[in-house]
């Protein structure tokens, strides 16, 4: 008995003493927030440039008429109908969600030792965790870059011009994929998102899908260009930035 409370007092000694040397911290999960309130600004700035650049070429340019909106507006459709209408294939979404991860834990040189993929759900064992490879099936549409690694792969031997409606398409149908499952699961609780905090995770998630959209409207548009759209992300960036300030202007005096 006395060799326990001995034990006891060592240990509690010993907590002590780590609890001098490392003092308490601030919780990851409030400093994400914290930086997830300061890139809110961003997530405006960007969904202004875009939604802006959209409208510009879709109205006044008529890119509503070319072949790459058409082609992926009707692969967008042809995934969406049987999406709300038929029995959703819940077991392709888990399988590439977890192959997701396994890619960006590959991507981050970690191992993964255990792949398991069902209906009711899947899981990887892995040697890393990062927030890139927790949020990684929610902004990184892997069947869409399957496709396109194809398309690729196959245009080292052939012409694949002539099949240009046919990527387009199938880009469409696997981001509608992506999409439309991320915003179906999101709110039955994701155990990725709880890594981060819900609100960090959710403008991160926000953030890097509208990046790519940006990025695929560039790619398909014509009268886009990457500087273009840098600049009015930078004009747009700008404003925000003097609309901030004389705010803060206003309520001070």
């Amino acid at each position: 008995m006395a060799s326990r409370k001995r034990r006891s007092k060592q240990t509690t000694k010993l907590r002590a003493t780590i609890a001098k040397a490392f003092p308490e911290t601030i919780p990851t999960r409030w400093v994400k927030s914290v930086v997830a309130l300061f890139l809110l600004p961003f997530a405006w700035v960007l969904s202004e440039t875009f939604f802006s650049a959209f409208a510009n070429v879709t109205v006044h340019e008529e890119f509503w008429a070319t072949m790459e909106f058409w082609f992926f507006s009707l692969g967008v459709l042809i995934w969406l109908v049987p999406f709300f209408m038929l029995p959703r294939t819940v077991t392709y979404y888990v399988f590439g969600h977890e192959l997701t991860h396994a890619v960006w834990v590959w991507l981050m040189g970690g191992r993964v030792s255990e792949f398991r993929v069902s209906a009711e759900g899947g899981h990887i064992l892995a040697t890393k965790i990062n927030t890139w490879i927790a949020l990684a099936p929610y902004f990184f549409p892997i069947y869409s870059l399957i496709v396109i690694i194809i398309y690729g792969v196959a245009g080292i031997f052939w012409d694949m011009t002539p099949l240009q409606p046919v990527l387009f398409m199938l880009i469409g149908a696997t981001w509608a994929f992506h999409i439309s499952f991320t915003l179906w699961m999101i709110p039955r609780g994701q155990s990725d998102l709880a890594y981060g905090g819900m609100f960090f995770s959710l403008v991160i998630i926000y953030l890097l899908n509208l990046g790519l959209l940006s990025i695929f409207l560039i790619v398909a548009s014509p009268s886009i260009s990457w500087s273009g759209f840098g600049r009015d992300l930078a004009v747009n960036g700008w404003n925000f930035m003097e609309f901030a300030s004389y705010v803060v202007r206003l309520t001070k005096s």
